[in-house]
């Protein structure tokens, strides 16, 4: 049986982090499942068995931050599932990281490999501590604590550039950097530090989750005319930006599941 749960933040908490989600799945035989760039960073602790990354064929690690990525995964179970897993808002992780965001980009770093004593510690807490609600606790007890010391300045940059980019879908990121009062360079450096990528990227990953979204409310809309209000030069510029997120065209990807944005449908 498997069973899935989504669990707002505090509200102190809410412009940082968009929410977390709680699996357990103890199916017997293997369950695959295609995770697609969803622009916020994650940090994930398995409380079960890990998944496997079928492109590598290697083991997630028991608890890691999952950096921006640019592309389609595919992973498999590897027996009973039990996960918790931070969504971050797009700008906000390296207020709790502590780390240049663009250092994780592609990757699953384990939270035993960034030196932070601390992350390492509520990592085996949470694999430890039986109840989920009580894991929530002390994800967010830990989060509080590093908002301490915390600089606002770039968040609020940021925050702004984030409601740009969402309301618009044919921002350039030249206007980004005005909208941010920087240099272009200076927004470039930025921007890869708090959101782990680069503006570039990060605008064809929301693009992706516009086209997405679109669909999710109406799947019969014509694909030129997706490719129109979400952003894309035009309809091919569209499929072809589908094949590299998600392995299909639009039309094989409504094919085999409903379209839901992770990153638009939270807003």
């Amino acid at each position: 049986m498997q069973t899935f749960r989504i669990v707002k933040p505090a509200p102190a908490l809410a412009p940082y982090i968009r929410y977390y989600w709680i699996l357990r799945d103890d199916a017997l035989t293997p369950v695959s499942e295609r995770t697609l760039p969803v622009g916020c960073m994650q940090l994930v602790f398995h409380k079960g068995r890990q998944l496997v990354s079928l492109q590598n064929s290697q083991l997630q690690p028991q608890s890691f931050i999952c950096g921006q990525s640019f592309g389609f995964s595919d992973v498999m179970s590897t027996g009973m599932i039990e996960m918790i897993t931070v969504v971050f808002q797009p700008y906000a992780a390296k207020t709790f990281l502590r780390i240049p965001l663009h250092l994780f980009f592609g990757q699953n770093i384990s939270t035993d490999e960034v030196e932070d004593t601390e992350l390492s510690d509520l990592s085996r807490r949470i694999v430890d501590t039986p109840d989920n609600d009580q894991c929530i606790r002390l994800i967010e007890d830990f989060f509080f604590h590093r908002l301490v010391s915390c600089s606002e300045y770039n968040l609020k940059r940021l925050s702004t550039v984030l409601s740009e980019i969402n309301l618009h879908p044919q921002v350039s990121t030249l206007e980004l950097s005005d909208v941010a009062c920087l240099s272009s360079k200076q927004f470039g450096r930025i921007f890869a530090d708090y959101i782990g990528t680069t503006p570039k990227e990060f605008l064809r990953i929301v693009r992706m989750q516009r086209a997405l979204y679109t669909l999710q409310q109406d799947p019969t809309l014509p694909f030129a005319q997706v490719a129109y209000e979400c952003g894309f030069s035009d309809q091919s510029h569209m499929i072809k930006e589908f094949k590299l997120f998600s392995g299909y065209t639009p039309a094989e990807y409504l094919s085999v599941c409903a379209p839901v944005s992770d990153y638009f449908s939270t807003l």
